[in-house]
């Protein structure tokens, strides 16, 4: 029985993303693997919440933030008191200073492209840098979540294509369609929406684009004067004051809904209302919402850049999403009038997205993952 760790100071059931990996690789873990014990290393509140399933999984309070001074000290000396036999990094930000046998997942590298509002500083650059190419360097193997990030990563720091393993994520479960239109109309009300509706979920950052998707809205309704909205989810981030900035300039202000953040039902809700789903991001290390809304039965709209190609699917002959090129508007907009109006094309995109989502799951990607931690193991 071996020892492995995990990082679980990014855990959460409740969002998609990192907090999603983490949650459902560790509740599949538990369902597969009956023979490794795990040590898991939280940060409050989670570290309270967390009840492990049986004896093999033990918590442990990391009391250190992510980014921090912290992070390199206390949760070093946390992680060698244990004595572990592998350690699997869920995100880059690892301590420099670890150097024993572990595993890294590295989700994007969003931040050496497109570095934001929030990375202006130097010191946090150098910073960010450091840590990832360290944990890159010290760690025993290397998983990607796309073919796209595994290619970058080798290119940007010379590493072995036999160091990285490509494990794609997955979609919950509970992302299907809602047929009760008393509930989906329930959300609907709540955040006003009226007419057929485009729909974004995510983060505000500049490379998710979407000043460039509000310019192919303006585009869209004042070309073919379609009634539609635009439904934004997400935490409205003053650091990125010109998406705002860009709703008020046009005409169509009133039909742009910022819905803030919003429960999982909500966002399956909308899901499952929107006329279409649209991902405007000039990068991506996986690109998880437009399978999501494949899976609930919604035709999605995305950009031909970085991974989105190999996760959505670019097969013309047998097409799962229609893509267009991110910075012209108006080529967004002509996608967008297209998968809303088309409805043989919608049919297509709706009937090849379902069977296409079904090669991404969470517990093909726990036993992909538990395959690297044996590869590993079984070497010494």
């Amino acid at each position: 029985m071996a020892r492995i760790g995990i990082d679980c100071r990014m855990y959460s059931s409740k969002f998609t993303g990192i907090g999603r990996y983490v949650f459902e690789l560790v509740q599949h873990l538990a369902r597969i693997d009956s023979e490794n014990h795990y040590v898991l290393f939280f940060n409050e509140p989670e570290f309270a919440k967390y009840k492990p399933p049986n004896k093999r999984f033990t918590k442990v309070n990391a009391g250190a933030s992510h980014y921090s001074f912290g992070e390199q000290t206390i949760f070093l000396y946390k992680l060698l008191r244990q004595k572990l036999d592998l350690m699997h990094f869920t995100h880059f930000n690892a301590p420099i200073l670890y150097k024993k046998k572990s595993v890294v997942t590295i989700h994007d590298l969003t931040l050496s492209f497109f570095p934001g509002n929030k990375m202006r500083s130097q010191f946090y650059r150098s910073a960010y840098r450091l840590t990832l190419s360290s944990s890159v360097r010290n760690a025993t193997k290397v998983i990607t979540v796309s073919q796209y990030t595994s290619k970058d990563l080798q290119k940007m720091f010379k590493v072995s294509e036999e160091k990285i393993h490509t494990i794609y994520e997955g979609v919950t479960e509970e992302f299907v369609k809602n047929t009760n239109e008393d509930e989906v109309n329930m959300t609907r009300k709540k955040f006003d929406i009226t007419k057929p509706f485009i729909l974004y979920t995510g983060v505000w950052r500049s490379h998710k684009n979407l000043v460039g998707l509000i310019k192919a809205f303006e585009i869209l309704r004042s070309k073919h004067g379609e009634e539609i909205q635009l439904v934004i989810t997400g935490r409205q981030d003053p650091l990125y004051p010109e998406v705002k900035r860009a709703a008020h300039e046009t005409k169509y202000e009133s039909d742009i809904i910022f819905t803030g953040m919003t429960s999982e039902q909500d966002l399956i809700n909308l899901y499952s209302a929107a006329r279409v789903y649209c991902l405007p991001s000039l990068y991506e290390g996986f690109g998880l919402s437009p399978l999501e809304a494949m899976q609930c039965g919604t035709p999605a709209v995305v950009s031909r850049a970085s991974c989105l190609p190999e996760i959505c699917g670019d097969d013309p002959e047998n097409p799962t999403a229609i893509f267009f090129n991110p910075c012209d508007p108006s080529d967004i907009a002509e996608k967008l009038y297209t998968a809303v109006l088309n409805q043989p094309v919608r049919d297509q995109l709706i009937k090849n997205g379902l069977e296409h989502v079904k090669g991404f799951s969470w517990e093909k990607m726990a036993k992909e993952t538990l395959e690297v931690y044996d590869h590993i193991l079984k070497r010494t």
